[in-house]
Order: structure tokens, then sequence, then C-alpha cells
């Protein structure tokens, strides 16, 4: 369990990470399958025949307690995010984008688009259970435990392969409106769930250790899938198993208004799209999802230390049964979990020639308290841009509900982009958060 809860801070160690998908590429007016993930609505605007998608990358970090200057600080990173009285919240995000190919066609625009998800996410953890687990401060103390909030430790790798048709509705020479969508076939990978919900009781140290107790009794689900049954502490275990068996069917939908400004350019583009709206079924031989009622008494409390060395959810479920802390309440083998269903808008003005300013906002559809869910961020972000048609750089700027405000900077030239929404707040003060994206894309006729 230490290492299963402290799994982000390892994650910060590895490199730097992005905090929104594509963040200022997505939105150029070079429109391409970027724009199209973005909304489906966009691939009847595609600004070339054809283009065929190479490879993209993109790396999400984000969280509340640690910035940058504490990776460089010597303090120990076990002790510094279960600081303070605020809960933990954490998000870690992989996307891949593999083999893709958009073409345009009259009045429509068609896509085939392939990805691969690995995420991993702290929900509202109480920072004492994390302190008492992580660190032996062999102290003589009692913490008080009192939380509404669901909290949960989340790992989910999953693939897919996207169907996307847009087509133009209505065009003038001043305006034109689109609509799209697409239909993702989903191959859910692995999956592990630790939700404690409603936790009322008390954690008392003293020179033998720390030890949990509960005033009533709270609930837990556990569950598990894939290779996040035996761990998911090892990046490995997430890029393993990816893709697994076509299991899940998920859709997004899209409009898009421009008002124009010549024959291929625009004053203004929007956009609004409802995204990953569906779920997968997760099928292993190891799987399993059971919902407890946790019941610890002052007679026989939890020994927090046993959790020192456990890896994955299994033993933990495993020494909680054992203890006699566990009432099953209900499970399944087989389980569902829903995609982070989300609303996104967005518009690119035109401020000069070749000055361009996007501004993007995305909600998530359910909150985090869900176990059978996987989660979203909430984001605004303000990104000026400068085209010069095979050249363009942008500067994002933008605020998500659990690390703040960042600012970062890209490029693309011709089919390759690099960019970062963050490094420049990284490079300038304490950050709670780090990026990278990057790509390649063929575009032609």
């Amino acid at each position: 369990m230490k290492k299963i809860i402290v799994t982000l801070s390892l994650f910060w160690t590895i490199s730097s990470f992005a905090q929104d998908q594509f963040s200022g590429i997505s939105t150029s007016n070079r429109v391409g399958i970027l724009n199209g993930d973005l909304n489906p609505a966009e691939f009847a605007n595609l600004s070339n025949r054809f283009e065929v998608n190479i490879y993209g990358l993109s790396f999400n970090v984000a969280n509340n307690k640690i910035g940058f200057s504490d990776l460089n600080s010597g303090t120990n990173l076990e002790n510094l995010i279960f600081t303070g009285t605020e809960p933990v919240n954490a998000r870690f995000d992989a996307e891949i984008m593999g083999p893709g190919f958009a073409m345009k066609w009259m009045k429509w625009g068609f896509g085939i688009t392939t990805k691969a998800h690995a995420k991993f996410n702290i929900i509202d953890v109480d920072p004492a259970i994390g302190d008492a687990i992580t660190n032996n401060n062999l102290i003589l103390n009692t913490t008080i435990l009192n939380s509404s909030n669901n909290q949960r430790l989340n790992g989910t790798a999953y693939g897919e392969i996207g169907f996307s048709a847009g087509r133009n509705l209505i065009e003038t020479d001043q305006y034109s409106f689109n609509a799209g969508i697409t239909l993702r076939v989903l191959f859910p990978g692995s999956y592990s769930n630790f939700g404690l919900n409603n936790l009322n009781g008390q954690i008392t140290e003293n020179l033998s250790g720390a030890y949990l107790t509960t005033n009533s009794p709270a609930t837990l689900n556990i569950a598990y899938s894939g290779n996040l049954a035996d761990s998911f502490t090892n990046f490995s275990d997430y890029s393993k198993s990816i893709f697994g068996g076509l299991n899940g069917l998920a859709t997004d939908i899209g409009v898009n208004y421009q008002w124009k400004d010549g024959s291929k350019a625009y004053k203004i583009n929007a956009g609004l799209a409802f995204k990953n709206l569906g779920s997968m079924t997760f099928k292993d031989s190891n799987n399993q999802s059971s919902n407890y009622s946790l019941n610890i008494p002052s007679s026989n409390p939890l020994d927090l230390s046993q959790f020192d060395n456990v890896t994955n959810l299994r033993d933990v479920e495993t020494i909680l049964l054992n203890d006699g802390y566990l009432t099953k309440t209900s499970g399944q083998k087989d389980f569902k979990v829903k995609l982070p269903a989300l609303i996104s808008m967005y518009g690119d003005f035109k401020i000069i020639p070749k000055i361009y300013v996007t501004g993007y906002f995305q909600r998530k559809l359910h909150d985090d308290n869900g176990n059978d869910q996987v989660t979203a961020l909430n984001i605004f972000s303000v990104t000026p841009r400068v085209t010069l048609g095979f050249f363009e750089a942008y500067l994002p700027v933008s605020n998500n509900d659990v690390s703040g405000t960042s600012v970062g900077v890209g490029f693309r030239f011709r089919g390759f982009y690099l960019g970062s929404s963050s490094i420049v707040t990284a490079l300038i003060n304490d950050s709670k958060q780090a990026d990278l994206h990057m790509g390649f894309r063929w575009a032609f006729l």
C-alpha cells in the first residue's frame, strides 16, 4: 500500500509531462486530425485533402502538493505530498496517438484514428492516512478522521480506434456551420480502483507504530483487472496491457461555426463538443470488483505497517479480510467503467493577420466520487498564436482544478509540432504541474 499510495511521486521523477492534451496545437487554424480529435465537426474543415498521422504523444501530470522546486530540494517527496490538511489530489495521464488517416471529400470530412491511454489518479486522499502509512514517525499522536469524500486510488489502461465523419450543413460567403460524430471502439486493458468513502475514525501513533480505528462503518470498493491486479506501481504495468479485447463503445458529438474572412480564412472559428460518452467492460481471468463495509473496532485496531511492502490491491483486500475488518455487500467478476465524459467549448479569434487568440473551456460531466469511472479535469485556457502558414508558435495559459495556473510554449514547423502547457511556469516559479506534447503528421493535396 505504501508503494501504491506514492506512485504519483515516483512519476514525478520520470521526466516532464503535459496538462491538457495537445494544448495550443489542437486549435490551430491548420486544421487536421488533432482538431478533429477535439471536435469531430472539424473534419469538414480539413486544410488539406488528405492527412496521415504518423505519431502523437502527450504526457500529463498535475498535483496540488509538490512543486518543481521540491524536486531538487532534497526533501522526501513522501513527506511533502502528505503535509497539511488539504486532501491530496493528483493526475497522471498519458495519451499516444498512433497511425491515423483523414480525408476531405466535397462537403464531408472523414477520419480514422488510433490511440492508447494510461491514467493514474489520486483523488481526495486524507493526508493523515498517507502520512501514517508512508512515514514511520514513531511519535505519540492521535489524528481524528472525518471525511465524507470517496478517497480513491485509480489506474487504467485502454486502447481505442475512432471512426469520424464531419459534414458542412450550411455555407455562405459569410459563415459556415458543420456537425460531426466520432464512434470509438474500445479495447480495455487493465484497471484498478480503491475507493474508501465516509471514513470516520482516528489514527493513533505511538512508539510501536500507527493504528487505525473507525467510529462508524465506512464503505470500500476494491476492483482490479489485467496487469493492474498484480501491481500498478510501475509504468510498465500500464504499457504492457493497453490494448485488451474489444469490449466498449464511446461517442463524441460536435458542432462548429465559422465567421469567414475570405474563401479559406476566418475571423472566428468556434466549436462545441460532448466527448467520451460511453463505457467499457473489463473481463479477465483475475477480474474482481467488490463492495465492502469496513469496520475497525478499538479492541482490534488496524496496524498500518502491514501495508509497507504491498504493491497491489488484491493484497490489501486479503489483509483486511484476514483481519476481519470487511463485510462484503456486493460484487461481480466482470464490471463496467465509464469514460471521463466532458463538454468542451472553444473559440479561435483572428486579431490581426497572422495573429490569433484561442479560448478553450473543458468541464467534466461527472464528479470524481464514483468508483466506476475514469476522471477528467476542469480546464480553462487562453492561447495567443502567431501563424505563418508553414510555421506557427503558440503560448498556452491554462488553469485547472487540481494544480492551478500554468504558462507554456510550443511551435509547429510544417507537420512537426512540439510544445508544453507549463514549461514557462516551471522555469520561473514553483509550478505543480509539468508537460510535453509532440508529434508529426503529413498533409498533402
